[in-house]
């Protein structure tokens, strides 16, 4: 066994689940691994195991989860921690993800992004945890700029001139538009991230599971993060019911909120692409070129913006659209990025 594992058996043992039953769950992009357990009466629960060795740190994960159940919203609560070496024992909100439930039961989709919209709406309506980051316009642009350097440059070697260029012309457009942070951002709100609790009241019912990278941002960004899926396609009509349910709702000008909308858009999906060309070059996770089609496909629908117009002439002169070449080569050079310049 590794060390890790004797460390997560102590953990367990302290805990009073030493003798529960341990079974992986699958993971996300990061370095954190995930078990399921049932203890002897049955009792289930989730072991988070985050490597500090990493640069993992399970304190942020604490932190949001408490307040995001303190206003009445479905994280997992927090059974037993160990910040030190890295563990959280958590509480096993099910397997009911959004992306399998669409996929089960197509009939229920409306009903779920309707519900996870107003998780959003319930939780924009609280003053944010002290602490968090800004997710400022400076922050955004330099996101974004992770599309030049990791999938733009692949073909030429190196972008710094245009990316240079893009970053002042989108951060000044972002605090034209956003120059304001306002409310808790998960940043990662979508399908694979929520879980369907239907018993449940309200708000309540969507479980909330990755929100350790939470910062302090606009209202638009984890609607845009739940509609514009990177990984699976939302109808359309269901994006658009979406955003007008919030606008309406939460009293936003329609006009600045959708302006807002897209350019967040575009922000996010630039920033996925660059990820998402990273993960496979530097972490050697081909599987995430996949995703690039359907997130160049959101960025050109948020570029069509008339905000966006001098940004979009910019961008599509400087990035390559995902052809299937540009994606076979980026998976021939899966994990031959040896170091993050």
């Amino acid at each position: 066994m590794t060390q890790r594992h004797d460390l997560s058996t102590s953990f367990l043992t302290a805990a009073g689940w030493h003798e529960a039953i341990r079974a992986p769950l699958a993971g996300d992009a990061s370095n954190r691994r995930y078990e399921r357990l049932k203890a002897a009466d049955g009792t289930p629960a989730v072991l988070m195991d985050a490597p500090p060795e990493k640069g993992e740190d399970v304190r942020p994960f604490v932190h949001i989860a408490e307040y995001l159940t303190s206003i009445g919203l479905s994280a997992p609560r927090i059974l037993a921690a160990d910040a030190e070496h890295g563990f959280l024992l958590l509480e096993d909100l099910g397997d009911d993800l959004f992306a399998r439930v669409v996929v089960n039961l197509p009939a229920l989709e409306p009903e779920i992004y309707t519900a996870a919209t107003d998780v959003l709406l319930a939780l924009h309506k609280h003053t944010p945890p002290v602490g968090l980051a800004p997710y400022s316009p400076a922050v955004m642009a330099d996101m974004a700029a992770l599309a030049h350097r990791w999938y733009g440059a692949q073909n030429t070697g190196s972008m710094a001139d245009q990316s240079a260029k893009f970053h002042a012309a989108f951060q000044a457009l972002l605090a034209q538009h956003i120059p304001e942070q306002t409310v808790l951002i998960q940043r990662d709100y979508h399908a694979e991230n929520l879980l369907w609790l239907p018993e449940r009241k309200g708000p309540a019912r969507v479980g909330l599971l990755d929100f350790q990278d939470a910062m302090l941002g606009h209202p638009a960004y984890d609607l845009v993060s739940l509609l514009q899926d990177a990984r699976r396609d939302v109808p359309l009509d269901i994006e658009q019911h979406m955003l007008a349910h919030y606008i309406s709702r939460s009293g936003h000008d329609e006009t600045e909120f959708s302006t807002a909308y897209a350019l967040l858009g575009a922000q996010r999906n630039l920033r996925i692409l660059g990820v998402f060309a990273r993960l496979s070059l530097y972490s050697n996770k081909p599987h995430y070129v996949d995703f690039i089609p359907r997130v160049w496909a959101y960025l050109l629908r948020d570029l069509s913006h008339p905000a966006l117009s001098d940004i979009r002439a910019m961008l599509l002169a400087d990035l390559p659209a995902p052809s299937e070449a540009l994606l076979t080569e980026l998976k021939a050079k899966c994990g031959t990025v040896l170091a993050l310049s």
